[in-house]
Formats: structure tokens, C-alpha cells, sequence
């Protein structure tokens, strides 16, 4: 994921930004660790579905690949998907790596079917000082995502994260656990583009639609996120927006 590049206009100055940014605050970051060859994640698949109407949440699906021996590749999978969940688990100490798993605002696991154990994970990260704390704003106009970032006290460490999406995808499978049924995958990262660190002091980029692949991307997300690639940690702040 860190080397993808990404052709960045850097503004040093904090500007307004309108268009089609989501006026909710963002109560949580969800992301759901999904195969298309797992039979327990549909439900999973199914539920992120459902949250990701929620403008409040960050609600998207990231595709791993280490059940493709199982008889079936997974088509939206990456080794960047399956590298993030390992480095979460790296992060918090406990190897724990398994579908469906969601990971909530970037400390806390649960099984990604269990909407209860969500619903309390979001309320048990958000109490916990920093969390999403820094101010993002995120707009689509002009054929430009522009991406403002304001100064933060509570924090001062971590990277800055263009997360590209798309809304749904229906995938016919036809070998492995989930043989014979279409499964609708959503929300579901598409690729993970680094426009930079952050240290506390305002940031802007603006960033042209042509370097997302618009043809994929229905919506675009940004991260603040404490640590680093390798080993991701608590969500500091997140803004999505619609590309169309």
C-alpha cells in the first residue's frame, strides 16, 4: 500500500472546501475483513451493508486473500488487505487473524457478523481520548477530491490515508465455500494511496478524479491514522464523500 503515488497539489494554507463532503460527524471507522471464499462472512457482507447507510460510519469492506487455496480466488482481494489485518493483530498483541473480522476505529476486534459487539466497540473507542479527534473535510468538485486537514492538540503522530471505494459489487462464485450463490460485496476499498504524515499542523491536498479510477470508485474516504503502514493504529479522525 505504500507505494502507491498519487499526482498531489499541496497547498500549504487551510482553505474551505464545498461540494458533496458528508456533513455527519464520524462516529467510527469500520472495516470488515472478507473473502469471497469464507462461508461464515455473507452474513458479515450483509450487515456492513446495512451500516454503511449510516452517514456517521465509516463503513467499508476489505478483501483478504489467504483463503484462495480453498478452491476459489477472490476477485476484489489484495496482499495489501490481508498485510493490514496482520499488522493490526501485530499492533494489539493478540494474533488474532480471521473472516469475518471487523476492526473498529483501529483498537478493537470483533467477529464482523455480531452487530451488538460492533455497536459496543464503536461506543468503547470513541470514549478513549484521541480518538477521531482531529478535524477532516473532504469534498468532490471541480473533478478534484480536496482533502483539509486542520491542527490538532490531542494529536500529533500518525499518516494520512485517500481511500477510494466502491459502493457495491456483486460477484458470482462458482467454486469453494460459497459455490453457486452472487454475493454483493460493499463499500469496498479499491486502493490505498498515502498523501502524507501527520504532525498536528493543518494539511490540504487536492487530488484530480482521474488518478482514482472513476470507472470504480463511487465514494472516496480519508484516514488519520496513528502509526504507520506496517502496523496501523488508532483512527485520529476519518471523512468520506461521494464521487458521483
Amino acid at each position: 500500500m505504500a507505494g502507491c503515488r498519487v499526482a498531489l497539489a499541496l497547498v500549504c494554507a487551510v482553505v474551505g472546501s464545498t461540494g458533496t463532503a458528508l456533513g455527519a460527524e464520524t462516529r467510527a471507522v469500520i472495516e470488515l475483513f472478507t473473502s469471497q471464499g469464507c462461508s461464515s462472512c455473507p452474513p458479515a457482507d450483509h450487515l456492513i451493508g446495512q451500516l454503511a447507510k449510516d452517514p456517521s460510519l465509516v463503513a467499508m469492506s476489505l478483501p483478504i486473500d489467504y483463503w484462495d487455496y480453498l478452491g476459489w480466488k477472490d476477485t476484489l482481494a489484495t496482499p495489501g488487505h490481508t498485510a493490514r489485518q496482520r499488522g493490526y493483530a501485530q499492533v494489539r498483541g493478540d494474533r488474532a487473524v480471521y473472516t469475518p473480522q471487523v476492526v473498529v476505529n483501529g483498537m478493537v476486534h470483533v467477529q464482523g457478523n455480531d452487530k451488538a459487539a460492533i455497536d459496543r466497540a464503536i461506543a468503547q473507542t470513541h470514549q478513549q481520548p484521541g480518538t477521531l479527534s482531529v478535524p477532516v473535510t473532504l469534498a468532490v468538485e471541480g473533478g478534484r477530491v480536496n482533502v483539509t486537514v486542520l491542527a490538532s492538540a490531542e494529536a500529533r503522530s500518525g499518516e494520512i490515508w485517500l481511500c477510494p471505494m466502491t459502493k457495491s459489487v456483486p460477484v458470482a462464485i462458482t467454486r469453494g465455500e460459497n459455490r453457486g450463490q452472487t454475493l454483493t460485496y460493499y463499500n469496498v476499498a479499491r486502493r490505498w494511496m498515502k498523501l502524507g504524515d501527520w504532525n498536528g499542523t493543518p494539511r490540504h491536498w487536492s487530488v484530480p478524479v482521474s488518478d482514482l479510477d472513476a470507472e470504480q470508485t463511487s465514494s472516496v474516504a480519508v484516514f488519520v491514522q496513528a502509526g504507520e503502514v506496517a502496523k496501523p493504529g488508532r483512527m485520529l479522525g476519518a471523512a468520506t464523500a461521494a464521487l458521483h
